[in-house]
Protein backbone atom coordinates (compact mmCIF):
# COMPACT_ATOMS: atom_id res chain seq x y z
CA UNK A 1 0.00 0.00 0.00
CA UNK A 2 2.58 2.40 0.72
CA UNK A 3 4.03 1.59 -2.69
CA UNK A 4 0.71 2.49 -4.23
CA UNK A 5 1.11 6.18 -2.60
CA UNK A 6 4.30 6.86 -3.55
CA UNK A 7 3.42 6.21 -7.32
CA UNK A 8 0.79 8.64 -6.55
CA UNK A 9 3.12 11.39 -5.19
CA UNK A 10 5.80 10.55 -7.77
CA UNK A 11 2.95 11.64 -9.98
CA UNK A 12 3.35 15.20 -8.79
CA UNK A 13 0.00 17.06 -10.74
CA UNK A 14 -1.13 14.34 -12.70
CA UNK A 15 -1.74 12.19 -9.37
CA UNK A 16 -3.84 14.77 -8.44
CA UNK A 17 -5.69 14.60 -10.99
CA UNK A 18 -6.28 10.91 -10.98
CA UNK A 19 -6.79 10.80 -7.14
CA UNK A 20 -9.47 13.88 -7.72
CA UNK A 21 -11.11 11.59 -10.06
CA UNK A 22 -11.97 8.59 -8.18
CA UNK A 23 -12.27 10.96 -4.55
CA UNK A 24 -14.76 12.50 -6.20
CA UNK A 25 -16.88 9.84 -8.03
CA UNK A 26 -17.83 6.18 -7.40
CA UNK A 27 -15.10 5.34 -4.75
CA UNK A 28 -14.65 5.47 -1.27
CA UNK A 29 -11.48 7.86 -0.56
CA UNK A 30 -12.70 10.11 1.67
CA UNK A 31 -9.83 13.05 2.00
CA UNK A 32 -7.66 11.29 -0.07
CA UNK A 33 -6.87 13.95 -2.63
CA UNK A 34 -6.68 16.72 0.36
CA UNK A 35 -3.99 14.08 2.08
CA UNK A 36 -1.87 14.17 -1.29
CA UNK A 37 -2.11 17.69 -2.11
CA UNK A 38 -0.83 18.66 1.71
CA UNK A 39 2.15 15.84 1.16
CA UNK A 40 3.18 17.39 -2.64
CA UNK A 41 2.89 21.05 -1.15
CA UNK A 42 4.55 19.99 2.13
CA UNK A 43 7.85 19.19 -0.01
CA UNK A 44 7.58 21.36 -3.49
CA UNK A 45 6.01 24.74 -2.17
CA UNK A 46 6.81 26.39 -5.01
CA UNK A 47 4.44 24.49 -7.02
CA UNK A 48 1.41 24.90 -4.83
CA UNK A 49 -0.56 26.40 -7.45
CA UNK A 50 -0.24 23.98 -9.77
CA UNK A 51 -1.15 21.61 -7.51
CA UNK A 52 -4.48 23.09 -6.44
CA UNK A 53 -5.52 23.58 -9.91
CA UNK A 54 -4.49 19.88 -10.37
CA UNK A 55 -6.87 19.23 -7.83
CA UNK A 56 -9.78 21.30 -8.37
CA UNK A 57 -9.40 19.75 -12.13
CA UNK A 58 -9.42 15.80 -11.15
CA UNK A 59 -11.93 16.89 -8.85
CA UNK A 60 -14.15 18.13 -11.36
CA UNK A 61 -13.72 15.60 -13.74
CA UNK A 62 -15.05 13.27 -11.04
CA UNK A 63 -18.12 15.40 -10.10
CA UNK A 64 -19.28 15.58 -14.22
CA UNK A 65 -18.79 11.42 -14.45
CA UNK A 66 -21.17 11.56 -10.87
CA UNK A 67 -23.23 14.14 -12.30
CA UNK A 68 -23.68 11.96 -15.41
CA UNK A 69 -24.57 8.65 -14.12
CA UNK A 70 -26.85 10.20 -11.23
CA UNK A 71 -28.99 12.27 -14.26
CA UNK A 72 -29.43 9.29 -15.89
CA UNK A 73 -30.60 6.59 -13.57
CA UNK A 74 -32.87 9.35 -11.72
CA UNK A 75 -34.44 9.34 -7.98
CA UNK A 76 -35.66 6.04 -8.78
CA UNK A 77 -32.11 4.50 -9.21
CA UNK A 78 -30.38 6.87 -6.35
CA UNK A 79 -32.31 4.78 -4.37
CA UNK A 80 -30.29 1.91 -4.73
CA UNK A 81 -26.94 3.80 -3.56
CA UNK A 82 -28.75 6.19 -0.90
CA UNK A 83 -31.30 5.28 1.53
CA UNK A 84 -34.82 6.36 0.40
CA UNK A 85 -35.22 8.58 4.29
CA UNK A 86 -32.00 9.75 3.14
CA UNK A 87 -32.32 10.72 -0.03
CA UNK A 88 -35.71 12.29 0.72
CA UNK A 89 -34.25 14.72 3.37
CA UNK A 90 -31.32 15.79 0.68
CA UNK A 91 -33.88 16.27 -1.81
CA UNK A 92 -35.76 18.56 0.96
CA UNK A 93 -32.68 19.90 1.55
CA UNK A 94 -31.40 20.73 -2.87
CA UNK A 95 -34.75 22.42 -3.38
CA UNK A 96 -35.18 24.68 -0.45
CA UNK A 97 -31.17 25.80 -0.63
CA UNK A 98 -29.31 23.61 -3.34
CA UNK A 99 -26.48 26.05 -3.59
CA UNK A 100 -25.75 26.43 -0.02
CA UNK A 101 -26.08 22.54 0.00
CA UNK A 102 -23.15 22.59 -2.90
CA UNK A 103 -20.94 25.16 -1.39
CA UNK A 104 -21.52 22.46 1.74
CA UNK A 105 -20.29 19.78 0.27
CA UNK A 106 -17.52 21.36 -1.69
CA UNK A 107 -15.68 22.93 1.41
CA UNK A 108 -16.77 19.88 4.18
CA UNK A 109 -14.55 17.28 4.90
CA UNK A 110 -15.75 13.78 6.01
CA UNK A 111 -18.32 12.61 7.26
CA UNK A 112 -20.44 15.41 5.30
CA UNK A 113 -22.51 13.23 2.36
CA UNK A 114 -20.94 14.60 -0.44
CA UNK A 115 -21.71 12.33 -2.65
CA UNK A 116 -25.58 11.96 -1.81
CA UNK A 117 -25.36 15.53 -2.02
CA UNK A 118 -24.08 16.14 -5.55
CA UNK A 119 -25.59 12.58 -6.88
CA UNK A 120 -28.95 13.94 -5.40
CA UNK A 121 -28.79 17.18 -7.00
CA UNK A 122 -28.21 15.63 -10.59
CA UNK A 123 -30.53 12.89 -10.37
CA UNK A 124 -32.91 16.30 -9.33
CA UNK A 125 -32.00 17.36 -11.97
CA UNK A 126 -30.19 20.53 -10.81
CA UNK A 127 -28.99 22.74 -13.73
CA UNK A 128 -25.20 21.16 -14.24
CA UNK A 129 -23.73 24.08 -15.34
CA UNK A 130 -24.50 25.87 -12.12
CA UNK A 131 -23.97 22.65 -10.12
CA UNK A 132 -20.13 22.19 -11.84
CA UNK A 133 -19.61 26.09 -11.17
CA UNK A 134 -20.56 25.89 -7.66
CA UNK A 135 -18.65 23.07 -6.82
CA UNK A 136 -15.26 24.26 -8.88
CA UNK A 137 -15.44 27.57 -6.59
CA UNK A 138 -15.41 25.62 -3.59
CA UNK A 139 -12.87 22.72 -4.29
CA UNK A 140 -10.70 26.03 -5.66
CA UNK A 141 -11.22 27.86 -2.01
CA UNK A 142 -10.55 24.15 0.24
CA UNK A 143 -7.68 23.18 -2.01
CA UNK A 144 -6.43 26.76 -1.50
CA UNK A 145 -6.55 26.64 2.33
CA UNK A 146 -5.00 23.22 2.30
CA UNK A 147 -1.96 24.58 0.41
CA UNK A 148 -1.58 27.02 2.72
CA UNK A 149 -1.83 25.07 5.52
CA UNK A 150 0.81 22.54 3.47
CA UNK A 151 3.38 25.46 3.13
CA UNK A 152 3.05 26.57 6.67
CA UNK A 153 3.06 23.68 8.66
CA UNK A 154 5.38 21.53 6.04
CA UNK A 155 7.95 20.38 7.88
CA UNK A 156 5.66 19.43 10.84
CA UNK A 157 3.74 17.13 8.60
CA UNK A 158 6.71 15.96 6.58
CA UNK A 159 8.04 14.66 10.21
CA UNK A 160 4.34 13.55 11.39
CA UNK A 161 4.45 11.59 7.92
CA UNK A 162 7.83 9.76 9.13
CA UNK A 163 6.33 8.13 12.43
CA UNK A 164 5.59 4.61 12.45
CA UNK A 165 2.40 5.43 13.68
CA UNK A 166 1.20 7.39 10.61
CA UNK A 167 2.43 4.59 8.30
CA UNK A 168 0.07 2.05 10.62
CA UNK A 169 -2.52 4.35 10.68
CA UNK A 170 -2.05 5.11 6.88
CA UNK A 171 -2.20 1.61 5.96
CA UNK A 172 -5.48 0.80 8.15
CA UNK A 173 -7.01 3.47 6.38
CA UNK A 174 -6.33 2.43 3.00
CA UNK A 175 -7.39 -0.87 3.68
CA UNK A 176 -10.97 0.74 4.99
CA UNK A 177 -10.77 2.49 1.38
CA UNK A 178 -10.77 -0.87 -0.08
CA UNK A 179 -13.50 -2.52 1.42
CA UNK A 180 -15.93 0.88 1.29
CA UNK A 181 -15.02 1.68 -2.70
CA UNK A 182 -15.80 -2.10 -3.04
CA UNK A 183 -19.67 -1.47 -1.70
CA UNK A 184 -19.69 1.14 -3.59
CA UNK A 185 -18.85 0.02 -7.14
CA UNK A 186 -21.15 -2.62 -6.33
CA UNK A 187 -24.17 -0.27 -5.33
CA UNK A 188 -23.64 2.01 -8.30
CA UNK A 189 -23.86 -0.96 -10.95
CA UNK A 190 -27.02 -2.13 -9.24
CA UNK A 191 -28.25 1.07 -9.53
CA UNK A 192 -27.38 1.16 -13.04
CA UNK A 193 -29.11 -1.80 -13.99
CA UNK A 194 -32.23 -0.44 -12.39
CA UNK A 195 -32.53 0.91 -15.35
CA UNK A 196 -33.47 5.02 -17.09
CA UNK A 197 -34.51 7.84 -14.68
CA UNK A 198 -38.60 8.15 -14.16
CA UNK A 199 -40.17 11.14 -14.22
CA UNK A 200 -37.42 13.65 -13.16
CA UNK A 201 -38.26 16.99 -12.61
CA UNK A 202 -36.08 19.58 -12.47
CA UNK A 203 -34.72 21.12 -9.18
CA UNK A 204 -33.75 24.43 -11.00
Amino acid sequence: MRQLIRYFVSLGAAGLVAMGVLDSSFLFLPTGNDLLLIVLTARHHQSVVSYVIAAAFGSMLGILLLDTVSRKIGEQGLTKVISPKRLEYVKGKIKSRGAIMLVAAALSPPPFPFTAIVAAASAFQYPRFRLLGVMLAGRLVRFSIEGYVAIRFGRSIIAFMRLAEFRWGIGVFAAVCVAGSVVSVMKWVRAAKAGPRRGARSAA
